[in-house]
Protein backbone atom coordinates (compact mmCIF):
# COMPACT_ATOMS: atom_id res chain seq x y z
CA UNK A 1 0.00 0.00 0.00
CA UNK A 2 1.16 3.67 -0.54
CA UNK A 3 0.74 5.70 1.90
CA UNK A 4 0.37 9.89 1.67
CA UNK A 5 1.38 12.00 4.49
CA UNK A 6 1.12 16.00 4.25
CA UNK A 7 2.93 16.99 6.91
CA UNK A 8 2.02 21.21 7.33
CA UNK A 9 4.35 21.91 10.04
CA UNK A 10 7.06 21.48 12.58
CA UNK A 11 5.26 19.59 15.21
CA UNK A 12 3.80 16.92 12.94
CA UNK A 13 7.30 15.41 12.12
CA UNK A 14 7.18 14.36 15.60
CA UNK A 15 3.79 13.21 15.58
CA UNK A 16 4.53 10.88 12.59
CA UNK A 17 8.32 10.17 12.39
CA UNK A 18 7.50 6.80 14.55
CA UNK A 19 4.27 5.76 12.84
CA UNK A 20 6.24 6.92 9.33
CA UNK A 21 9.19 4.27 10.25
CA UNK A 22 6.46 1.54 11.44
CA UNK A 23 4.81 1.69 7.91
CA UNK A 24 8.14 1.49 5.95
CA UNK A 25 8.72 -1.60 6.96
CA UNK A 26 5.47 -3.24 4.93
CA UNK A 27 4.13 -0.09 2.99
CA UNK A 28 5.53 2.76 0.51
CA UNK A 29 5.36 6.41 1.96
CA UNK A 30 4.99 9.35 0.41
CA UNK A 31 5.54 12.48 2.31
CA UNK A 32 4.40 15.73 1.08
CA UNK A 33 5.22 19.45 2.99
CA UNK A 34 5.53 23.24 3.12
CA UNK A 35 8.11 25.55 3.71
CA UNK A 36 6.61 26.91 7.58
CA UNK A 37 8.46 27.17 10.60
CA UNK A 38 11.03 24.45 11.14
CA UNK A 39 8.97 21.62 8.61
CA UNK A 40 11.71 21.19 6.33
CA UNK A 41 14.68 20.99 8.96
CA UNK A 42 13.10 18.95 11.02
CA UNK A 43 12.23 16.27 8.21
CA UNK A 44 16.04 16.73 7.16
CA UNK A 45 17.15 16.08 10.80
CA UNK A 46 14.67 12.79 11.05
CA UNK A 47 16.08 11.72 7.63
CA UNK A 48 12.87 11.37 6.11
CA UNK A 49 12.13 11.81 2.34
CA UNK A 50 10.19 14.29 1.47
CA UNK A 51 8.91 16.59 -1.45
CA UNK A 52 7.83 20.47 -0.54
CA UNK A 53 5.01 21.81 -2.11
CA UNK A 54 4.14 25.25 -2.32
CA UNK A 55 4.72 27.85 0.27
CA UNK A 56 3.27 29.55 3.28
CA UNK A 57 1.07 32.58 2.80
CA UNK A 58 1.37 34.36 6.18
CA UNK A 59 -1.22 35.33 8.26
CA UNK A 60 -3.54 37.53 6.50
CA UNK A 61 -6.70 35.91 5.93
CA UNK A 62 -7.09 36.90 1.88
CA UNK A 63 -4.04 35.66 1.26
CA UNK A 64 -4.38 32.12 2.95
CA UNK A 65 -8.07 31.86 1.29
CA UNK A 66 -6.19 32.85 -2.12
CA UNK A 67 -3.66 30.46 -1.59
CA UNK A 68 -5.33 27.27 -0.49
CA UNK A 69 -6.56 25.96 -3.98
CA UNK A 70 -3.22 26.89 -5.44
CA UNK A 71 -1.44 24.41 -3.15
CA UNK A 72 -4.62 21.80 -3.78
CA UNK A 73 -3.64 22.12 -7.04
CA UNK A 74 0.08 21.62 -6.97
CA UNK A 75 -0.53 18.64 -4.57
CA UNK A 76 -3.10 16.86 -7.26
CA UNK A 77 -0.10 17.87 -9.68
CA UNK A 78 2.45 16.23 -8.03
CA UNK A 79 0.54 13.12 -6.73
CA UNK A 80 -1.81 12.01 -9.76
CA UNK A 81 0.86 9.98 -10.87
CA UNK A 82 2.10 8.41 -7.47
CA UNK A 83 -0.50 5.90 -7.31
CA UNK A 84 -1.57 7.10 -3.72
CA UNK A 85 -4.10 4.19 -2.04
CA UNK A 86 -4.39 6.51 1.04
CA UNK A 87 -3.76 9.72 2.85
CA UNK A 88 -3.32 10.69 6.34
CA UNK A 89 -2.87 14.58 7.67
CA UNK A 90 -2.61 16.31 11.33
CA UNK A 91 -3.92 19.92 10.57
CA UNK A 92 -3.18 20.03 7.24
CA UNK A 93 -6.49 21.37 5.42
CA UNK A 94 -5.06 20.63 2.10
CA UNK A 95 -4.57 17.03 2.44
CA UNK A 96 -8.71 15.38 2.56
CA UNK A 97 -9.78 17.40 -0.56
CA UNK A 98 -6.61 16.42 -2.27
CA UNK A 99 -7.46 13.23 -1.45
CA UNK A 100 -11.05 13.58 -2.72
CA UNK A 101 -10.03 14.74 -5.92
CA UNK A 102 -7.41 11.63 -6.42
CA UNK A 103 -10.54 9.50 -5.40
CA UNK A 104 -8.62 7.92 -2.58
CA UNK A 105 -9.79 7.86 1.65
CA UNK A 106 -7.81 9.50 3.91
CA UNK A 107 -7.67 10.51 7.27
CA UNK A 108 -8.04 13.76 8.97
CA UNK A 109 -6.61 14.68 12.52
CA UNK A 110 -7.34 17.88 14.43
CA UNK A 111 -6.98 19.06 18.00
CA UNK A 112 -7.30 22.79 17.53
CA UNK A 113 -11.34 23.54 17.20
CA UNK A 114 -10.70 27.38 16.54
CA UNK A 115 -9.02 26.34 13.07
CA UNK A 116 -11.35 27.88 10.39
CA UNK A 117 -9.55 25.54 7.61
CA UNK A 118 -11.22 22.46 9.13
CA UNK A 119 -14.31 23.29 7.51
CA UNK A 120 -13.41 22.26 3.92
CA UNK A 121 -11.27 19.11 5.91
CA UNK A 122 -13.98 18.06 7.79
CA UNK A 123 -16.22 17.65 4.77
CA UNK A 124 -13.88 15.85 2.59
CA UNK A 125 -12.24 13.41 4.88
CA UNK A 126 -13.60 9.96 5.20
CA UNK A 127 -12.40 10.07 8.81
CA UNK A 128 -12.26 12.48 11.42
CA UNK A 129 -10.06 12.16 14.50
CA UNK A 130 -9.97 14.09 17.43
CA UNK A 131 -9.10 13.55 21.33
CA UNK A 132 -11.41 12.50 23.20
CA UNK A 133 -12.20 15.40 25.18
CA UNK A 134 -13.11 18.02 22.42
CA UNK A 135 -16.67 19.69 22.23
CA UNK A 136 -18.73 17.72 19.59
CA UNK A 137 -21.01 21.07 19.73
CA UNK A 138 -17.88 22.61 18.27
CA UNK A 139 -16.69 20.41 15.57
CA UNK A 140 -20.62 19.98 14.08
CA UNK A 141 -20.19 23.87 13.89
CA UNK A 142 -17.16 23.07 12.03
CA UNK A 143 -19.16 20.63 9.82
CA UNK A 144 -17.76 17.50 11.13
CA UNK A 145 -20.30 15.01 10.54
CA UNK A 146 -20.80 12.21 13.54
CA UNK A 147 -20.20 9.35 11.61
CA UNK A 148 -17.11 10.29 10.45
CA UNK A 149 -16.00 11.11 13.76
CA UNK A 150 -13.35 8.66 15.82
CA UNK A 151 -12.00 9.83 19.24
CA UNK A 152 -8.71 8.81 20.43
CA UNK A 153 -7.71 8.23 23.48
CA UNK A 154 -5.55 11.09 25.56
CA UNK A 155 -4.18 14.30 23.65
CA UNK A 156 -1.82 14.25 20.07
CA UNK A 157 1.40 14.81 22.19
CA UNK A 158 0.73 11.52 23.70
CA UNK A 159 0.65 9.43 20.27
CA UNK A 160 4.27 9.74 20.19
CA UNK A 161 5.64 11.18 23.52
CA UNK A 162 5.18 7.27 24.78
CA UNK A 163 7.73 6.12 22.10
CA UNK A 164 10.40 9.54 22.89
CA UNK A 165 10.09 8.95 26.42
CA UNK A 166 11.13 5.26 26.49
CA UNK A 167 14.61 6.20 24.48
CA UNK A 168 15.13 9.18 26.89
CA UNK A 169 14.58 6.39 29.84
CA UNK A 170 17.06 4.23 27.78
CA UNK A 171 19.29 7.17 27.22
CA UNK A 172 19.33 8.59 30.36
CA UNK A 173 20.32 5.09 32.35
CA UNK A 174 23.33 5.23 29.79
CA UNK A 175 24.58 8.69 30.10
CA UNK A 176 23.99 10.97 33.65
CA UNK A 177 22.62 13.99 33.38
CA UNK A 178 25.93 16.55 33.29
CA UNK A 179 25.85 19.10 35.59
CA UNK A 180 24.90 22.50 34.68
CA UNK A 181 26.34 26.01 36.29
CA UNK A 182 22.98 27.83 35.62
CA UNK A 183 19.55 26.26 35.06
CA UNK A 184 18.00 26.69 31.28
CA UNK A 185 15.05 28.06 30.74
CA UNK A 186 13.46 27.01 27.03
CA UNK A 187 11.35 29.95 25.47
CA UNK A 188 9.10 29.43 22.64
CA UNK A 189 6.88 32.94 21.19
CA UNK A 190 3.54 33.37 19.77
CA UNK A 191 2.46 31.91 16.56
CA UNK A 192 3.06 35.32 14.76
CA UNK A 193 1.41 33.42 11.52
CA UNK A 194 -0.96 31.68 12.72
CA UNK A 195 -4.53 32.34 11.36
CA UNK A 196 -6.12 31.24 15.04
CA UNK A 197 -4.13 33.29 16.94
CA UNK A 198 -5.03 37.19 17.19
CA UNK A 199 -2.76 37.88 20.69
CA UNK A 200 -0.11 40.35 20.88
CA UNK A 201 2.79 40.35 19.25
CA UNK A 202 6.45 40.98 20.32
CA UNK A 203 4.29 40.36 24.22
CA UNK A 204 7.52 38.28 25.92
CA UNK A 205 10.16 40.86 25.13
CA UNK A 206 10.81 42.00 28.87
CA UNK A 207 10.22 39.22 30.31
CA UNK A 208 13.17 37.66 28.02
CA UNK A 209 15.49 40.50 29.08
CA UNK A 210 14.37 39.71 32.72
CA UNK A 211 15.66 35.91 32.59
CA UNK A 212 18.59 36.33 30.11
CA UNK A 213 21.43 37.80 33.65
CA UNK A 214 19.87 35.12 35.86
CA UNK A 215 19.55 31.95 33.84
CA UNK A 216 20.38 30.47 30.80
CA UNK A 217 18.01 31.19 27.95
CA UNK A 218 17.45 29.10 25.25
CA UNK A 219 14.62 30.93 22.28
CA UNK A 220 13.32 28.80 19.93
CA UNK A 221 11.57 31.27 17.31
CA UNK A 222 9.06 30.32 14.75
CA UNK A 223 10.64 30.89 11.37
CA UNK A 224 12.61 33.31 10.37
CA UNK A 225 11.05 36.35 11.08
CA UNK A 226 10.52 36.26 14.11
CA UNK A 227 14.06 35.34 14.96
CA UNK A 228 15.23 38.00 12.91
CA UNK A 229 13.43 40.24 16.12
CA UNK A 230 15.41 38.57 18.88
CA UNK A 231 18.55 39.28 16.57
CA UNK A 232 18.60 42.48 18.49
CA UNK A 233 21.86 43.85 20.42
CA UNK A 234 18.99 44.23 23.53
CA UNK A 235 18.65 40.09 23.85
CA UNK A 236 22.45 39.95 23.54
CA UNK A 237 23.15 36.59 25.71
CA UNK A 238 20.24 34.10 24.60
CA UNK A 239 21.10 31.08 23.17
CA UNK A 240 18.82 31.89 19.78
CA UNK A 241 18.45 28.35 18.16
CA UNK A 242 17.39 29.27 14.24
CA UNK A 243 17.95 25.43 13.18
CA UNK A 244 16.14 22.22 14.03
CA UNK A 245 15.83 20.91 17.54
CA UNK A 246 14.37 17.78 18.30
CA UNK A 247 12.45 17.58 21.47
CA UNK A 248 15.16 14.70 22.24
CA UNK A 249 17.59 17.22 22.33
CA UNK A 250 15.23 20.13 24.48
CA UNK A 251 13.84 17.40 27.43
CA UNK A 252 16.22 16.44 29.10
CA UNK A 253 18.05 20.09 29.31
CA UNK A 254 15.50 22.07 29.89
CA UNK A 255 14.61 22.88 33.74
CA UNK A 256 11.67 25.13 32.57
CA UNK A 257 9.47 25.36 29.29
CA UNK A 258 7.78 29.13 28.63
CA UNK A 259 5.83 28.93 25.84
CA UNK A 260 3.37 30.89 24.03
CA UNK A 261 0.92 27.84 23.41
CA UNK A 262 1.32 25.07 20.43
CA UNK A 263 2.25 21.61 20.25
CA UNK A 264 6.06 22.36 22.53
CA UNK A 265 4.04 23.60 25.71
CA UNK A 266 1.94 20.36 25.57
CA UNK A 267 5.09 18.30 24.97
CA UNK A 268 6.96 19.36 27.73
CA UNK A 269 3.99 19.69 30.21
CA UNK A 270 3.50 15.88 29.57
CA UNK A 271 6.71 14.87 29.56
CA UNK A 272 6.94 16.26 33.56
CA UNK A 273 9.20 19.26 32.30
CA UNK A 274 7.86 22.53 34.48
CA UNK A 275 5.89 24.72 32.36
CA UNK A 276 4.33 27.97 31.82
CA UNK A 277 1.84 29.10 28.85
CA UNK A 278 1.84 32.60 28.57
CA UNK A 279 -0.68 32.24 25.85
CA UNK A 280 -3.01 35.55 24.85
CA UNK A 281 -5.46 34.07 23.08
CA UNK A 282 -8.43 32.32 23.90
CA UNK A 283 -7.31 28.68 25.11
CA UNK A 284 -8.30 25.43 23.36
CA UNK A 285 -9.94 22.48 24.66
CA UNK A 286 -6.64 20.00 24.77
CA UNK A 287 -5.02 23.27 26.76
CA UNK A 288 -8.16 23.19 29.26
CA UNK A 289 -7.59 19.55 29.52
CA UNK A 290 -4.07 19.76 30.81
CA UNK A 291 -4.70 22.38 32.96
CA UNK A 292 -7.49 20.26 34.54
CA UNK A 293 -4.80 17.73 34.85
CA UNK A 294 -1.99 20.12 36.75
CA UNK A 295 0.37 19.56 33.83
CA UNK A 296 1.43 23.34 33.46
CA UNK A 297 0.44 26.50 34.22
CA UNK A 298 -1.12 29.69 32.97
CA UNK A 299 -0.03 32.92 33.51
CA UNK A 300 -0.70 35.24 30.33
CA UNK A 301 1.03 38.23 32.08
CA UNK A 302 3.92 36.05 33.75
CA UNK A 303 7.04 38.40 34.94
CA UNK A 304 10.65 37.44 35.29
CA UNK A 305 10.43 37.24 38.96
CA UNK A 306 7.45 35.07 38.99
CA UNK A 307 9.23 32.70 36.42
CA UNK A 308 12.31 32.69 38.59
CA UNK A 309 9.98 32.02 41.98
CA UNK A 310 8.65 29.57 39.66
CA UNK A 311 12.24 28.46 38.56
CA UNK A 312 13.40 27.48 41.89
CA UNK A 313 10.28 25.78 43.45
CA UNK A 314 9.45 23.37 41.33
CA UNK A 315 11.50 20.22 39.88
CA UNK A 316 11.24 18.02 36.99
CA UNK A 317 8.13 15.72 38.09
CA UNK A 318 7.30 12.09 36.26
CA UNK A 319 5.93 12.03 32.69
CA UNK A 320 2.15 11.64 32.75
CA UNK A 321 2.10 8.06 32.85
CA UNK A 322 -2.03 7.84 32.05
CA UNK A 323 -1.46 10.16 28.91
CA UNK A 324 1.55 8.43 27.91
CA UNK A 325 -0.21 5.24 28.02
CA UNK A 326 -3.35 7.04 26.33
CA UNK A 327 -0.73 8.05 23.88
CA UNK A 328 0.09 4.57 23.23
CA UNK A 329 -3.58 3.13 22.74
CA UNK A 330 -4.18 6.50 20.39
CA UNK A 331 -0.84 5.19 18.30
CA UNK A 332 -2.12 1.78 17.73
CA UNK A 333 -6.09 2.94 16.85
CA UNK A 334 -4.40 5.43 14.08
CA UNK A 335 -2.53 2.39 12.68
CA UNK A 336 -5.23 0.04 12.54
CA UNK A 337 -7.61 2.49 11.29
CA UNK A 338 -5.24 4.01 8.34
CA UNK A 339 -4.71 0.17 7.13
CA UNK A 340 -8.07 -0.67 7.15
CA UNK A 341 -9.34 2.22 4.82
CA UNK A 342 -7.45 0.76 2.03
Amino acid sequence: MKIWFDLSNSPHINMFAALIRDLQREHQVVITCRPLANTVDLLKLHKLEHTVIGRHYGKAFWAKVSGYPVRCAELHRFLKPQGIDVAISQSSFHSPVVARWLGVPSIYMNDNEHAMGNMPAFVAANTIMVPEFLSPAKLKRQWAREHKLLPYPGVKEGIYLWELHDRLQRAGAAAPAPVKERKTVYIRPEPWTAQYYQGAGNFMDELILGLKDQVKVVLLPRGGQQAAHYRDARFAGIDLVETALDIADIAPDCDLFIGAGGTMTREMAVLGIPTISVYQDELLDVDRYLLGAEAFLHRPALTAGEALDYLQSMSRRPPNRELLHKGRQAYDLIKQRLLSLH
